[in-house]
């Protein structure tokens, strides 16, 4: 076990009493009344995934003065909002397996999955308001609508390897890192952080959310499908072009064979499952993986940067654990 796994065990060993209160919620909130979703839904609920989102919002709550009443349904309304927008993205995807596990695509029509996940959105969103302070609703809200723009965007870029870095960074802040920054200020602003408190918490989800995206893209390329679920390289195969994927055509020249064979993917011009497997071999020789997590690190330095001057330096601690732990991840 690596140091950064057995520390952010430590973490999540701190706060276990209190994400049990965040589970139960979660478990209650996303029952339904139909015994075929119920079952499918119970697992994907139970199985609770790393529960990230939940845990920095109960950090960042710690950071200033803990009021665990109102975290509790705050940190279960992130939580049920990640798996609502993974319910989405495997429909949106035709996914039929997530990390291995089948997804509700495997049982369900697209409508029914919609409307699961349009459930789970609104249960979300009662937890939400289950707080009663006006400011945990906007950010709730705010974050739905970043997480919404940022699957639209992969949509409409998908297939366009021209890209650039910005529009990228845009669209992956929508997607992932808008949560995680939604969920450190739900929790500063519940634990009664001032206006640089908020700030700097905020800060520190976004660039782990940034950076949590990024590796997430990396191990698209590097890890086996035996870890990912599906076939490595599968946004490549999907024609979503990630940051990776930027680099490793940034050092290509216009007229290079790799520069058109990646083009072609990228338009789904090209099927043959042998053709991107050597092209996924390319990438993976390029260095474009390195640069790219070299990218994800730098992010996790300025996330550290935003919580030094905190005050609860064994909250910080824990915070840069949980930091580590983003950066080193291994699925």
């Amino acid at each position: 076990m690596t140091s950064s796994v057995r520390d952010i065990q430590g973490v999540f060993d701190c706060v276990a009493d209190d994400l049990g209160r965040v589970d139960e919620r979660v478990i209650r909130a996303g029952s339904v009344d139909y015994p075929l979703v119920a079952s499918l839904l119970g697992d994907i609920v139970a199985a609770r995934g790393k529960r990230l989102r939940p845990l920095l919002l109960i950090l960042a709550n710690r950071a200033f003065c803990p009021s665990m009443d109102r975290v509790v349904p705050a940190a279960a309304g992130v939580e049920l909002l990640h798996i609502a927008s993974l319910i989405h993205d495997d429909s949106i995807d035709h996914a039929a397996l997530r990390r291995g596990q089948p997804t509700l695509n495997s049982s369900l029509s697209s409508g029914a999955v919609i409307l699961v996940g349009d459930y789970l959105f609104a249960q979300s969103a009662i937890l939400a308001a289950e707080t009663e302070i006006p400011r945990i609703v906007s950010i709730f809200a705010s974050t739905l609508g970043d997480i919404c723009d940022g699957q639209l965007r992969e949509m409409f870029d998908a297939h366009r390897l021209d890209q650039t870095r910005d529009e990228y960074q845009r669209r992956i802040y929508g997607k992932t890192a808008s949560l995680f920054a939604g969920a450190a200020e739900m929790g500063a602003y519940l634990g009664e952080a001032d206006d640089d408190g908020l700030g700097r918490l905020r800060a520190f989800g976004m660039h782990i959310g940034l950076a949590y995206q990024i590796i997430d893209d990396v191990l698209d390329f590097r890890a086996s499908e035996d870890v990912l679920g599906k076939p490595a390289g599968n946004d490549l195969r999907e024609g979503v072009v990630t940051l990776p994927t930027m680099i490793f055509a940034e050092a290509l020249s216009p007229g290079a064979s790799d520069r058109q064979a990646l083009e072609d993917v990228i338009a789904g011009n090209e099927n043959d499952a042998a053709a991107i497997d050597r092209l996924v071999t390319r990438i993976r020789a390029s260095g474009a993986l390195d640069e790219a997590s070299d990218e994800a690190e730098r992010h996790v330095a300025r996330a550290k940067a935003e919580i030094m001057p905190l005050h609860r330096r064994d909250v910080a601690g824990m915070l840069s654990d949980y930091a580590d732990f983003v950066l080193s991840r291994s699925s």
